[in-house]
């Protein structure tokens, strides 16, 4: 039972830091450009994104606290963005990744948390 446990986790890590990855690297035209849409500055643009890949990054680490920090972090940042969805009044369909990663990183952090 624990190696399945260990295994679903460590699937959610490389979706989430996959996913992440994808938007901020691959797709980074796209996150200037929301960005600009919705009238945030640059340097929170590159704020969000180095946090964010820090945190990607922190979810493989082989210690726990650091997997907590990372998963935690992934999902405030989520969570901010999905505020900023709603704010803005974006349609559900555009709020769907933020809160389907934050929900994700949520339950990372509640099993590794359970794990220490």
């Amino acid at each position: 039972m624990m190696i399945a446990a260990t295994s679903f986790v460590y699937a959610l890590k490389a979706l989430v830091a996959g996913s992440i990855f994808f938007v901020w690297v691959v797709r980074y035209q796209n996150i200037v450009e929301e960005f600009r849409v919705y009238g945030l500055p640059s340097w929170l643009r590159d704020l969000v994104g180095i946090l964010k890949l820090s945190f990607a990054l922190m979810l493989f680490s082989v210690d726990l606290k650091i997997n907590i920090l990372g998963s935690s972090g992934i999902a405030g940042l989520m969570l901010a963005a999905l505020i900023t969805h709603l704010r803005i009044k974006n349609p559900f369909y555009k709020m769907l990744p933020s809160m389907s990663l934050m929900i994700i990183c949520g339950v990372i952090t509640i099993i590794s948390f359970q794990n220490l």
